[in-house]
């Protein structure tokens, strides 16, 4: 079977599935019998190009960046400039879609979920240019950080609520978004940000990030004449990965590798590297859990990345080999940072930055008419205090 005939039965292989009290299965039902038939309907593919083009500014540039390619040495480097998308993140081209889907379905209210903040921003916009009202949970932990986006968030008149329990990050507000939905599925839709939860969210999610992948294989065939050699991209949860590999699933002469937050000697979020298969949030795939099951506590510098879990299919791909996973660390992730700033003049945020210094790495051992594509998922205006804080 190939991988881009997956899930199969709402799984990836033995990941995923719907792992979710009873009282969500009708709203999952709902959801993807929406899905199903709105995929389908050029009305609403059309309706959604619009948005994605004229509000969203798809598509985003391919970027042959010529001074990290010198810098790094070896293969010629593109990056796939997702930062200038509307709300500075890829965060946009699931919001946007699952926005719409939800108000094809009826539905008045949006609630997500969000780490660094990005996700936030994009569902506040969605919500703003649609007309829906937004709530937004987020830990305590990240609303101290990521306070520039704290901030548009609430401009763009979405309520966020503060999470204080457990470790006040992305996971627990995930937990308090679920509980919030399973007492309001009749009026509400859960927008979940990244390819996690159960099915069929990281279909619905892979799916709508797909643009990505989509793009850098037409835009490099119109620069290059062919596919790219080796895709890089960060991964938290694994939305903006899964979105540029997904469409290369098939190409097996194109490498696939992600890169996961290393963090530092007091811990990381590398699920894929490190983490034992277990159920989280609705799915099973590989986790960060202790020998009872318990989900231990993450780190990364990068709240987007400070998860203790990632996207069933991503476990898939490490299963059978399509693609590698490795760690990039605090210190390597701001060094790229610093490094992309001095030599394209681009400020990234601290998520890509880990797959940038992934990138240039891997480039440096290939061969100079080989081409390597970064996925620079976010800009980084929301992370220069962290960065400042650090440097100084």
């Amino acid at each position: 079977m190939k991988l881009s005939q997956y899930p199969k039965s709402g799984k990836f292989g033995t990941f995923g599935g719907r792992y979710v009290p009873e009282i969500l299965y009708p709203a999952l039902e709902e959801l993807e019998r929406a899905y199903e038939e709105y995929k389908a309907n050029g009305d609403f593919e059309e309706e959604l190009r619009t948005y994605n083009r004229d509000y969203g500014g798809r598509p985003s540039p391919l970027y042959y960046a010529e001074r990290l390619t010198e810098a790094a040495g070896g293969a010629r480097i593109y990056l796939k400039r997702e930062d200038l998308i509307h709300g500075g993140a890829h965060k946009f081209n699931n919001v946007m879609g699952q926005a719409l889907l939800a108000k094809k379905m009826g539905k008045s209210r949006l609630i997500c979920e969000t780490g660094a903040g990005q996700h936030g921003v994009a569902t506040s916009l969605a919500g703003a240019v649609l007309g829906l009202d937004t709530e937004v949970y987020m830990g305590k932990i990240d609303v101290e950080r990521q306070k520039p986006n704290v901030f548009r968030m609430e401009l763009l008149g979405a309520e966020v609520h503060t999470v204080k329990a457990g470790s006040k990050t992305l996971k627990d507000a995930i937990n308090e978004a679920l509980r919030d939905w399973s007492g309001n599925v009749n009026d509400t839709h859960y927008l979940i940000g990244s390819v996690v939860g159960p099915h069929p969210y990281p279909m619905i999610v892979r799916d709508f990030q797909s643009v990505i992948g989509n793009e850098i294989k037409n835009q490099l065939e119109k620069k290059e004449g062919n596919l790219p050699d080796h895709l890089v991209a960060c991964v938290g949860g694994g939305s903006n990965a899964m979105g540029t590999f997904y469409p290369f699933a098939d190409d097996d002469e194109v490498k696939l590798t992600g890169v996961e937050a290393g963090g530092n000697d007091t811990g990381n979020a590398a699920s894929l590297s490190e983490g034992t298969e277990g159920v989280l949030h609705g799915a099973r795939s590989y986790l960060l859990q202790d020998d009872g099951g318990q989900i231990t506590e993450t780190h990364s510098i990068s709240a987007g990345l400070d998860y203790p879990g990632v996207g069933p299919e991503h476990a898939l791909y490490k299963e059978v080999d399509r693609a590698n996973y490795i760690q990039a660390s605090d210190e390597e992730a701001l060094a790229a940072f610093k490094s992309l700033a001095r030599v394209e003049g681009i400020i990234p945020a601290l998520e890509p930055a880990h797959a940038v210094h992934a990138g240039m790495d891997i480039a440096s051992t290939m061969k100079p008419e080989e081409i390597l594509v970064i996925t620079l998922s976010g800009r980084g205006d929301k992370d220069l205090d962290t960065v400042r804080e650090r440097l100084t």
